[in-house]
């Protein structure tokens, strides 16, 4: 039942990475040439998507490659370098395993069901590998190479020392009850156990469409009852789990905290702001969001607790808008009570594509190849925020830099979900929350120093009137207490998406890049993941 599918890292000579004349040029002569669409993108503008993401790749490699080369500190000869650079590039683009898989449930009813599920492990440069896994009937074996491969760049360019990974089981969770849907997680975790495709530092799933926390649970608590059961870090062979099984506070919203906080970083940006048009701030802007799930949910709540207004919200089954903007926890309530969000009373119905209609800021946050160059044209918002994986093809992002449309890429806006995973793993081998060994120590001490403040001006003033009160700001007062494990993840997820983003300028700004924040951040990730394979050697080659 099992299809294993090695991973060659040898390529042929064609593409980008190919030694040409061409590449021995200078990064600013070759870079025009280099940063053109045209290799990723299909004439009829639905690519594959692994192809697509392999041919963001080449750009950012056909620009970066003579940096890599220069920075090389070897005895090798010019040649020598240019070679080894263009080999590890080439190891670093393929997708190393993925694994193929079938395997039989019996239903409620009796009948027999073979399930058809993937796992693919892009790049092992670091471990464990991290990715989600989702529950669709789109899933496909390129899907979650594509998938995967964006979870490495993802994971590069905020810093998270994972490899990327991801797997997708091919149902539609509708049509299937709370029972038979547990027996198909757990007999996926055993496959992947059998095979060598999870564990605390081999394989790592998370969360992802139409899984969440009670999927990970089944699936430590599979992992952890059987090939983990001798193994005290079992339960950090998945993260997004429960807070009573090792989960982490902060985790759920994560992907949507990273989409605001990616926002925020760029939109208070006066530089990028001003070559769009814009004024820096969120105060007032108008913003559109397509997908209203776990990552919509929580982009909109946070967008409108800063001052955005959301004036359209997409889902499959229809989409709402109101000029005046609409409450997120009124809209969320009003989803768990029917279902929907079609009939939304504080809305009206849109008729027509919602990605089309007039915003600041338009978030896709459903699935993959939703911008295509058939409706690009027609896009009003200044700023397109990827929240979902994949939502632009080539050919859409060379005509939104055409029409001076700030793209903030995927593989950078939704890393927040990873990021907080990181933490959740981090504290599953710890064995212990965050803040719990300082939290009264700190507590202790911020009394401690108001005491020694009130003292000290006693002391120099007298007390002729009595007690002096020193008395907290209203935000020294919400944190005098010491930081819980949600304001600590919170915190690091913050500064993690602010110093990723400042890379990401940097680097554009270095390449002279403009609005292409997406080949920046290729750029940037490429040059992380190169020094990990060219510091560490390629000894067994």
């Amino acid at each position: 039942m099992y299809r294993y599918l090695g991973g060659l890292v040898a390529r042929g000579a064609s593409g980008l990475l190919a030694p040409t004349a061409e590449s021995a040029l200078p990064v600013s002569a070759s870079l025009l040439r280099h940063r053109g669409y045209s290799q990723a993108a299909d004439r009829d503008d639905d690519p594959n998507f692994f192809s697509m993401v392999e041919g963001f790749f080449d750009r950012g490699a056909a620009i970066v490659e003579e940096q890599l080369v220069e920075d090389l500190k070897t005895r090798e000869t010019l040649e020598q370098k240019r070679k080894r650079v263009r080999g590890i590039l080439r190891i670093i683009k393929p997708c190393n395993h993925v694994l193929s898989l079938s395997f039989p449930i019996r239903r409620d009813s009796g009948e027999w069901e073979v399930i058809e599920a993937y796992r693919a492990q892009h790049s092992q440069h670091r471990t464990p590998c991290k990715g989600g896994i989702r529950f669709s009937t789109d899933v496909s074996m390129d899907e979650v190479k594509a998938l995967a491969s964006l979870m490495t760049y993802k994971c590069a360019i905020v810093d998270v020392p994972f490899g990327g990974a991801k797997a997708g089981v091919k149902i539609n969770t509708k049509n299937y009850t709370d029972a038979e849907l547990e027996k198909i997680t757990r007999r996926f975790t055993i496959e992947l156990a059998k095979k060598g495709f999870i564990g605390p530092g081999i394989d790592v799933p998370a969360p992802d469409m139409g899984t969440g926390e009670r999927e990970m649970s089944w699936i430590a608590d599979t992992f952890a009852t059987t090939m983990g059961h001798n193994d005290i870090n079992a339960h950090a062979c998945v993260t997004g789990k429960p807070i009573s099984q090792g989960g982490i506070h902060g985790r759920i919203s994560a992907t949507g905290r990273g989409v605001f906080h990616g926002i925020e970083n760029f939109i208070n940006d006066a530089s990028f702001m001003s070559q769009i048009g814009m004024c820096p701030g969120l105060k007032d802007k108008t913003f559109i969001i397509q997908g209203f799930g776990n990552v919509g949910l929580h982009t909109m709540r946070y967008l409108h607790r800063y001052g955005a207004k959301c004036v359209g919200v997409a889902e499959m089954d229809g989409s709402i808008w109101n000029p005046n903007g609409m409450d997120p926890k009124e809209l969320e309530d009003y989803k768990l009570a029917n279902g929907s969000i079609v009939g939304f009373p504080d809305s009206s119905p849109y008729e027509g594509s919602l990605l089309e209609a007039d915003c600041d800021i338009l978030i896709p946050a459903a699935s993959e190849k939703q911008l295509t160059k058939s409706n690009a044209h027609r896009i009003k918002a200044k700023i397109i925020a990827e929240g979902a994986n994949g939502p632009t093809t080539p050919e859409a992002d060379r005509i939104f830099l055409e029409r001076n449309i700030l793209v903030i890429p995927d593989m950078y806006l939704n890393a927040g979900g990873v990021t907080v995973s990181f933490f959740e793993w981090l504290k599953n081998l710890n064995h212990v929350s965050y803040g719990r060994l300082t939290f009264k120590y700190e507590r202790d001490s911020n009394y401690h120093l108001l005491m020694s403040v009130q003292e000290s001006l006693e002391r120099k003033f007298g007390k002729h009137g009595g007690d002096i009160p020193v008395v907290p700001t209203s935000e020294f007062q919400a944190r005098i207490a010491g930081a819980s494990e949600k304001d600590i993840v919170h915190s690091g997820l913050a500064y993690t998406m602010e110093r990723s983003a400042r890379q990401i300028m940097r680097t554009a700004n270095k390449y002279q890049l403009g609005l292409d924040l997406r080949t920046a951040a290729y750029v940037n990730a490429i040059e992380k993941i190169f020094r990990v394979y060219s510091d560490s050697g390629l000894i067994f080659t």
